[in-house]
């Protein structure tokens, strides 16, 4: 007998079957084994990447939102502020205010007397302590002449030795604060003259040189504007496309070329969009540069093949027998549409609408060829001002050289995840709450 597959001379075929049968379902079960191994580890690797990011940005950036300030005993001098005597609010805005604010410092620090050491002295302060004098007096007049326990903004240094970014275990000549601010530090910190408080300035101002005074306001607004222009452009002319293709046009070879450039469109790199809109948008029709409307132009061209091909999944999705059974009651193919079709298919197309925004919210390059990437102080409050968006704040943020930017830069990485993850959120409320099994 044949010995062939480790037969036995007295293996009957039935018992050779079953063995052959049983060694295959062997190997299927260690490959089916293996195969739900590397699924294991691929997602498991992929679940630890996003925690290690999630992580890493948090830990970085979570020290945006509280700032450092320093309080000092202030002095509103006569003498400095209104001189003259005059004390309506356009003379009183004239006021040397930071020779107030140095009087302070040197109130608290008798003992700083050389020029090298009163220039660092006054470094402790952000150079926007002055303004918050002013508006306090611009408000009040009565301030004048009294004195008052005012909490100051700190400089970005002094902010990150609070934080602890800055060590003074670091050898001198490898940091930016010297044994000298650091002693004046610990001292502030021993009276609980400097504390950190919630940034609110983080929210509530535009674009700054200077770390301590940046905000993310203005990015906001231009993100904000430009998703504006974005939504009530790509919504319903993607929407009207769709319907268009999928329950009017007819079956060509011209509705098929238009189908495969959508497709392709929908993976054309974002880029591409840009400088499309940078030829057409600004050089053609000379549009602002810059400006939240031509942002929304060129994000309208990126998002519309997302929305189309959304919206025609959607439209896919509803039973033919919905039309049937309204041809049947004798509607016209445009209330069949209208009044069943669309209503029915809305989740979808919301859900896909909402998607492409959440795309066009992330977006950067495309917004870069069309020159969003100065840098904009003023917070936009029309279309055609200049503006910049969050993404672009971002990347110009980790760009610049000072330390206390990369915390700024990502605690504007967090409110950007945050806002992405609230609209894929809103997507996924909208389809299981509307969404209808057939």
């Amino acid at each position: 007998m044949n010995n062939t597959n480790n037969a036995t001379p007295f293996e009957t075929r039935g018992q050779r079957t079953q063995r052959l049968v049983a060694a295959s379902l062997k190997r299927r079960y260690r490959a089916e084994l293996r195969f739900r191994t590397y699924g294991i580890v691929a997602v498991t690797l992929g679940l630890l990447f996003v925690v290690v990011l999630f992580s890493t940005i948090i830990s970085k950036g979570i020290g945006a939102f509280k700032q450092a300030y320093v309080t000092l005993d202030v002095t509103y001098s006569a003498a400095d502020i209104a001189p003259d005597g005059k004390l309506a609010p356009a003379d009183l805005a004239q006021g040397d205010y930071e020779a107030v604010v140095k009087a302070a410092l040197r109130n608290r620090f008798s003992d700083v007397t050389e020029r090298d050491e009163k220039r660092k002295l006054y470094g402790l302060l952000s150079n926007s302590a002055d303004t918050i004098l002013r508006d306090r007096v611009v408000k009040n007049p009565q301030l004048i002449g009294t004195t008052e326990r005012v909490a100051l903004l700190a400089s970005d240094r002094v902010d990150l030795v609070v934080k602890g970014r800055i060590s003074q275990n670091t050898p001198e000549a490898d940091r930016t604060v010297s044994d000298l601010e650091f002693g004046w530090i610990q001292a502030l910190l021993a009276e609980h003259r400097l504390k950190e408080q919630f940034n609110t300035g983080l929210f509530t101002h535009g674009d700054s040189r200077e770390p301590e005074q940046a905000g993310i306001l203005g990015a906001l607004v231009g993100s904000m504007l430009t998703l504006l222009v974005t939504v009530c452009l790509s919504l319903p002319i993607g929407v009207a496309a769709a319907v268009y293709l999928e329950e009017f046009a007819v079956r060509n070879r011209y509705t098929d070329f238009i189908e495969v450039n959508i497709n392709n469109l929908a993976a054309v790199p974002s880029i591409v969009f840009g400088l499309l809109g940078l030829a057409v948008f600004i050089q053609f029709f000379g549009l602002p540069r810059s400006a939240p409307i031509v942002g929304g132009l060129v994000l309208t061209l990126m998002t519309l093949p997302t929305i189309i091909i959304a919206s025609r999944a959607a439209l896919k999705a509803v039973p033919p027998a919905i039309r049937q059974a309204a041809f049947g009651m004798g509607a016209s193919p445009v209330q069949m549409v209208t009044h069943h079709v669309l209503p029915l298919a809305m989740p979808g197309i919301l859900t896909g609408a909402i998607i492409g925004m959440a795309r066009a919210l992330g977006e950067s390059a495309p917004l870069l060829m069309i020159g969003m990437v100065a840098f904009i102080a003023d917070v936009p409050r029309a279309l055609s001002d200049s503006a910049t968006v969050l993404p672009v704040q971002i990347y110009l943020w980790s760009s610049s050289s000072e330390q206390a930017f990369v915390e700024r830069t990502s605690g504007a990485i967090i409110v950007l995840l945050i806002f992405l993850l609230l609209m894929n959120a809103l997507a996924m409320i909208l389809r299981n709450r509307f969404e209808r099994r057939w």
